[in-house]
């Protein structure tokens, strides 16, 4: 797999150069965004008490840590909050998708942080599989939780900055447990730490791209450019999660890689955004950092934008 990589790249700049003199025209385009839907495949939303477990497989500092649990508790955090615009101002959008089939089948959905697992000596080496993450996956509860697998910057992870920065799925509850005769399943989230093996894919706009319109790199709000990069991902992964657990949720195009809530509407923090241009932004006037949404305990994140299920369109929070 490897060894397609640099021609893949190749492919991607040539691409993004040929994009260059449209990118005008994507400027003037960028209010005038055509309206998206997402199909309802008729299955079940994540629904009820669900806890975020997070399984932390690598080396991370504890400052690095809390940089992401305490956006988890953000998405929770009072809507009434001061510091607005809020991570739970965002994650509110999702709460539409579930408005749409209410009547149906799902009901409100309650996240909270769950435990934290920590796997500092590297369990099953540091180059894993697709399978070793369903398997590190399963170290968390396997019932009303989502189990989030976060790899450090030294963890190579199969189509890792190839051809993806994270990924969502469902795996069998390792205890066969049986609800309403099948047996039962669990979300999980799988994000890496791109830190110094793909910044410029995995944590644009916090570091140059590695191709296409190229513009200075914005300050990072935690001051940590591979975590600001699992944040935005893990923000865009737990949409999907949500709203298309098991693969019959909310998407459009092939199941196999579908297009989500979050996945929807790439590349857009804020609005105006554009390719290269994340979008009028917020910005600490202290440190010079660029955000959209403020959670617990002072923090600044940027989240990426929504498609609002009302209207069918990107939504942004600045």
């Amino acid at each position: 797999m490897a060894t397609f990589v640099p021609t893949q790249f190749l492919l991607q700049l040539f691409f993004m150069a040929s994009l260059i003199p449209f990118i005008t025209a994507a400027r003037m385009l960028a209010q005038e965004q055509q309206p998206m839907l997402l199909q309802y495949h008729n299955g079940p939303l994540l629904s009820g008490k669900i806890s975020i477990n997070l399984i932390w497989y690598g080396k991370f500092k504890p400052s690095q840590r809390a940089i992401v649990s305490d956006f988890i508790t953000s998405l929770s955090s009072p809507k009434t909050t001061p510091h607005q615009p809020s991570v739970a101002a965002w994650w509110n959008t999702i709460e539409k998708y579930y408005l749409k089939i209410k009547s149906k089948k799902s009901t409100s959905l309650d996240l909270s942080l769950g435990t934290q697992i920590l796997d500092e000596n590297y369990s099953l080496g540091k180059s894993l599989t697709s399978q070793n993450l369903k398997q590190l996956a399963g170290k968390g509860q396997q019932s009303n939780a989502i189990n989030v697998v976060l790899t450090s910057s030294d963890v190579a992870v199969e189509g890792f900055c190839s051809s993806r920065c994270g990924t969502h799925g469902s795996s069998p509850s390792s205890k066969a447990a049986k609800v309403n005769g099948k047996i039962s399943k669990f979300a999980y989230i799988w994000v890496g730490n791109s830190e110094t093996q793909c910044p410029g894919q995995c944590a644009w706009p916090f570091h140059q791209p590695i191709y296409g319109p190229q513009s200075p790199p914005l300050v990072a709000p935690n001051n940590d450019v591979g975590m600001e990069g699992i944040v935005m991902n893990l923000a865009s992964l737990l949409a999907g999660t949500v709203t298309n657990p098991f693969g019959n949720g909310y998407y459009q195009g092939p199941a196999e890689a579908p297009l989500e809530a979050a996945s929807a509407c790439p590349g857009v923090y804020g609005k105006g955004a554009y390719p290269g241009y994340a979008g009028k932004l917020l910005e600490d006037p202290t440190t010079g950092a660029s955000y959209n949404a403020n959670g617990v305990n002072g923090r600044k994140y940027l989240l990426p934008a929504l498609l609002d299920p009302s209207t069918s369109t990107c939504t942004t929070l600045v």
